[in-house]
């Protein structure tokens, strides 16, 4: 079984080319990629629910 690509959320922000404070505002009006709490309070993002969160934005702008 292959494993799931993790991404830090300091690697999404770089790709997305956002601030943590705008990520964070875009969550909070429910917007935004489904985010992952680990134990130790770190958070990661799934490469598969980014991709699918980016696919969804550019359906909903065309």
């Amino acid at each position: 079984m292959a494993r799931t690509e993790m991404l830090k959320l300091r690697d999404v922000l770089a790709e997305l080319d956002m601030s943590r404070a705008a990520f964070y505002r875009m969550r909070a009006r429910g917007q935004g990629p489904k985010l992952l709490k680990l134990p130790n309070g770190q958070l990661r993002v799934r490469r598969r629910d980014l991709d699918a969160w980016l696919s969804h934005c550019e359906e909903n702008a065309a």
